[in-house]
């Protein structure tokens, strides 16, 4: 033996079990070192009673593991009856939850998130269909892990964040009225768009999709209007500068009286309790109170910082301020990669780390680096059911241009997926159709391919009477 006494040979580039354990202490330690402190406050008042909060600031990944940590809240502002919301509130989290693996690293974990609420989201407006058809409800979920914040929204509740010293917007305003893309997506799929018509050919009111009235292109519920009315949401992740932060969640009981810069200065120095009261207060006397108005507010304060309130917003305007739109191995799906950070290091920067809002669950569910090993290859993209030899439809089948994308590359969809997939897309009625008599394909349980998937004609979709109105 040619090596020292008490020395071990080793094959080139492995590592001892010593410096191997020690490695896996120091990224525990740094995951759960110190981390900003969450403060929430919610206020609001009812007319219809169909707003929901949801606000859990100490949630884990892994039960028992606090470097697994993160903090969840959401709005749910229901119409046509409370149904979507409080079923929403009850099984959304848990949906996106069980999209990602538990075991993933912090970064791993946030740069798979917004893949795992696009799942959510469908998964839960799926399932909601089995319990009613007419509710709906708007949907705004903020995730806050250390300094990053991520939001996925539908409908048109908002999101809003002030850190240094400006407003960003973290949310979408999903109402016919605000995009032209939307208005031709629900057209191109079999809804009409338009205004109220009165007595003399008149218009009046907001955009609306008929039959129902619904004036949003996305939401969770709303079947009887059809389901091109869709659960996709829009995601935005955000990275805080050591500065924190102050996010205020409403539902447009507020934006339909105040602006995003009203909301902050009018509640500015408050406790987030005194300032989600406050905001609702103002939009109240502004308005009077015309729809259920609801409003979370939260602080995000770094460690060195007093908890009580967070000065540096005092004055907004004042200071460096900064917003980075860089993204870190950006693919053709839009998911991105957070193992590069340390090489932009300006920790006084608000980043914005992760935009993606396009309605198709296509793109939305690529598998594409990072989050090609991420999620388990034969499951539903969506439901997260384990997929048996016959069972998987990839997501990039029936596409008319699908570039490099094969009809057997990944992720896959189970037979119910796919039909809540092309019902979305306006390629199929939504529900009453069985999907066995439509596809025959063989799907090879193999880490190499699968057979192809053989083409199926479209079946036209009819519109159906509703009552939803918002």
């Amino acid at each position: 033996m040619s090596a020292s006494r008490g020395a071990t040979r080793r094959r080139p580039g492995s590592v001892a079990l010593g410096d191997l354990l020690r490695r896996e202490a120091s990224a525990e330690r740094a995951e759960g070192g110190e981390r900003p402190t969450v403060a929430a406050g919610q206020a609001g008042r009812a007319k219809k009673g169909e707003d929901l909060a949801l606000l859990k600031p100490a949630c884990e990944r892994r039960p028992g593991a606090p470097s697994t940590s993160f903090s969840a809240f959401a709005l749910f502002d229901g119409h046509n009856g409370s149904g979507a919301a409080v079923y929403a509130k009850e099984h959304l989290l848990g949906n996106v939850l069980s999209c990602v693996p538990t075991d993933l690293t912090r970064d791993d974990w946030l740069a798979a998130l917004p893949r795992a609420l696009v799942a959510g989201f469908v998964k839960t407006d799926k399932d909601f269909q089995t319990k009613a058809h007419s509710s709906g409800t708007t949907v705004t979920l903020v995730i806050i892990d250390g300094s990053v914040v991520t939001v996925a929204s539908v409908g048109d509740s908002r999101c809003v964040l002030e850190a240094e010293g400006s407003i960003f917007y973290l949310s979408a305003d999903h109402r016919f009225d605000a995009s032209e893309e939307e208005v031709g997506r629900v057209t191109e799929c079999g809804g009409e768009v338009g205004r109220l018509n009165v007595v003399g050919g008149a218009e009046i009111g907001p955009l609306r999709c008929w039959p129902g009235g619904l004036c949003l292109s996305r939401s969770i519920g709303d079947q009887d209007v059809g389901e091109f009315i869709i659960p996709v949401p829009y995601v935005k992740q955000m990275k805080l500068s050591n500065s924190g932060g102050r996010l205020i969640i409403a539902s447009d009981g507020v934006w339909d009286a105040l602006t995003a810069e009203m909301a902050f200065s009018c509640a500015r120095g408050l406790s987030p309790e005194l300032a989600a009261d406050q905001i609702v207060k103002e939009a109240v006397e502004s308005k009077g109170l015309r729809d259920d108005t609801t409003c979370i507010v939260i602080d995000i304060i770094p460690p060195e910082k007093p908890k009580s309130t967070i000065e540096s917003l005092k004055t907004p305007g004042k200071g460096l301020v900064l917003l980075k739109n860089f993204f870190l191995r950006k693919t053709t799906s839009g998911s991105l990669s957070l193992a590069d950070k340390d090489n932009y290091p300006e920790p006084n920067l608000v980043e914005e780390v992760f935009e993606d809002g396009c309605p198709s669950l296509s793109r939305r569910l690529n598998s594409e680096y990072p989050v090609r090993d991420m999620f388990k290859l034969f499951a539903c993209a969506v439901c997260q059911v384990d997929l048996e030899s016959g069972q998987g439809i990839s997501i990039h089948e029936g596409l008319s241009k699908p570039g490099k994308l094969r009809p057997w590359d990944g992720p896959f969809l189970c037979h119910s997926c796919q039909e809540k997939k092309e019902a979305m897309e306006g390629k199929r009625h939504s529900r009453g159709i069985n999907l066995s008599q439509f596809y025959s394909m063989t799907f090879i349980k193999s880490s190499i391919i699968s057979n192809p998937i053989i083409d199926i004609t479209p079946v036209d979709s009819s519109s159906r009477n509703s009552g939803s109105s918002e």
